[in-house]
Order: structure tokens, then C-alpha cells, then sequence
């Protein structure tokens, strides 16, 4: 099953990647050949102290030519089981979207497991298939750190967005890091099956979007591998979020013409009410949709204008 996963990702995303016309960079440094922007300041390299998480795990950093140090917000991309940084862009196609609209953007990847395949330690149903351990939770949060110390932040508007392991893991960073997190959109994922295990310490704006038709990450939930835990349906995970965030029930909220091979305004958007400031949960449904939905770019138009409605409050 793993590798059905890994190989159905890859072939769906191989080729697509593409830049924009702003600067990426790793957190050990500038890509080689990439012109830097006027007045952008150096990314900072790996601690000396071997005990860095990027000695071993860099990352990538779009940086908009438009940032003058002024403080602007910053999205973090979550990939897939078996995928990376750069992958998951290639398919998201969020650059653009980054370079236009002036936000950092951080591409990291998670840890090689003993089979070769990157994945995030998430939840108990997802992904650390060989017991590694690893708290990924830690890593992300040393990222944060790491990007704040070397360019302007504004801290009430960072979010993460993930697909799939990535999905989950987004969930996990909300549930565990609410107060430097004001929104995540979740592709494919699922927060934790037992809501005693997701105890954020203020509101977060949610949106999970989900494909009816997903194989690989059932919209009913279901067990990954044989051995770990299940996980809810598209369906509970928001309800889970609308209880968590102090919300009432959900509306109708309109349709969208996300994907490319499905009908018109093939996704619907039920969208909670009345919930804590800071707070939003949303459950975006993808009629007939795959575990990789061929997006129009209106995915990434809509991703960014969930984030943009959902700063930390004053």
C-alpha cells in the first residue's frame, strides 16, 4: 500500500515543478543561480551546533521580490507521504500565488524513513510507518523560530497547508502549536481519532478538503496500514474542530470549480458558524474528487483567500 501511494503521488506530480519570479532559498543558504532581489537579507545557515534540525533537514524558502522587510505572512507547505518540498509546490503551485501577494513561503521535507520515503511523524494513524519516533512537532516549531530570527513575520498570520501525511500533520500542528498558528488547510488528511489528544490552547481557523472519491485516504475514514490506529471521516474532523473552536453548526456556503476533469462547481464548501475569534471551521467537499485532485489554479486562489480571511485576531 505504501508504494502504491508513493508511486500514484509521484506520477500525478512529476514535471509539474515550477518557480516564480521571486527567490527560493534553502535554509543553509541561496540556491546556486538564483538572482537575489534588492535589499533581501541572507538566509542564515545551519547552527555550528551539531544538535541543529537543519544539519540534517534544510529547507526551502520562497522569498517575494516584493518583501522589503516589512512584515508580511508566512505559509508553510506540508508534502505527502513519500514526496517532498519541491513535489508538493509542483503540484500545489502556490509560488505564484506567494510572489503576487507577498508572503514567505517554507517548503520543508520530512524525515527518510528505513524504506527510503520522507514522511511526517503526524498522528498515531499516520505516517511514522517504522516507529521512528521523530518529533516532527519540535521541527516545525524550530522552523518558525528559524525563519522569524532572519526575516520580518507577522506572527498573526502564519498558516500551514498540507496534503494527504502532510494533511495530518497540519491537524497536529494545530492541535499543538494554536498559539503561533492562526489558520491550516488540510488536503486529504485527518485530524486524531480520539479528540482527547487534540487540546489546542486557542481558537484556529480550519478548512479540510476532501475527495469523495479518495482511495488512499478514505472521506470516511478508515486505517491506513494494518496495525495503527484509525482515522475519522472528513466529516468528523471538522465537526471535531467546530466543537474545539466554540462553533455552531455548519451552512451551506457555496460551490467551487476547483478541479480540472470534474464537473462545474464540483466542490462544496459548508462552512461553521458563529465560532470563537480566531476560530473557522470549514469542510470543503470534492465531488468525485481523487486523493490528487488535478486542480485548476483557482486550488491555490482559494487556499490563499482562506488564509488571507483568517489572521490571529487583535
Amino acid at each position: 500500500m505504501v508504494d502504491y501511494r508513493v508511486a500514484t503521488f509521484a506520477a500525478a506530480v512529476l514535471g509539474l515543478v515550477g518557480c516564480g519570479d521571486g527567490d527560493v532559498v534553502t535554509s543553509d543558504g541561496p540556491i546556486a543561480d538564483v538572482a537575489r532581489p534588492d535589499g533581501a537579507q541572507d538566509v542564515r545557515g545551519p547552527d555550528d551546533d551539531a544538535s541543529s534540525p537543519f544539519e540534517m533537514r534544510p529547507y526551502e524558502l520562497f522569498v517575494p521580490s516584493g518583501h522589503d522587510g516589512t512584515p508580511v505572512p508566512l505559509v508553510v507547505l506540508l508534502h505527502g507521504y513519500g514526496a517532498s518540498g519541491a513535489i508538493q509546490e509542483g503540484y500545489f503551485q502556490m509560488e505564484r500565488v506567494a510572489e503576487r501577494e507577498t508572503f514567505l513561503y517554507a517548503q520543508p521535507d520530512g524525515t527518510v524513513n528505513s524504506v527510503g520515503q520522507r514522511f511526517w511523524n503526524a498522528t498515531d494513524a499516520c505516517c511514522d510507518l517504522t516507529d521512528t519516533g521523530v518529533d516532527d512537532v519540535a521541527y516545525l516549531r524550530a522552523l518558525l523560530d528559524d525563519v522569524e530570527r532572519q526575516y520580518s513575520v507577522d506572527r498573526r498570520r502564519v498558516y500551514f497547508i498540507g496534503h494527504s501525511n502532510g494533511g495530518f500533520m497540519a491537524h497536529r500542528m494545530a492541535c499543538d502549536v494554536a498559539d503561533r498558528i492562526a489558520a491550516i488547510v488540510s488536503l486529504a488528511g485527518a485530524t486524531w481519532s480520539s479528540p482527547a489528544r487534540c487540546t489546542p490552547s486557542e481558537p484556529v481557523a480550519v478548512a479540510a478538503a476532501h475527495g469523495t472519491a479518495d482511495l488512499v485516504v478514505l472521506y470516511d475514514g478508515g486505517t491506513l496500514v494494518a496495525g495503527m490506529a484509525p482515522y475519522p471521516s472528513a466529516q468528523e474532523t471538522v465537526a471535531s474542530w467546530r466543537l474545539l473552536n466554540g462553533c455552531g453548526d455548519g451552512e451551506d456556503a457555496g460551490e467551487l470549480d476547483l478541479v480540472a476533469d470534474l464537473r462545474d462547481t464540483e466542490t462544496a464548501i459548508v462552512r461553521a458558524t458563529g465560532c470563537r475569534p480566531g476560530g473557522a471551521a470549514e469542510l470543503w467537499t470534492i465531488a468525485g474528487g481523487p486523493h490528487i485532485p488535478a486542480f485548476r489554479p483557482a486550488w491555490a486562489e482559494t487556499v490563499w483567500a482562506f488564509f488571507a480571511a483568517h489572521p490571529k485576531p487583535q
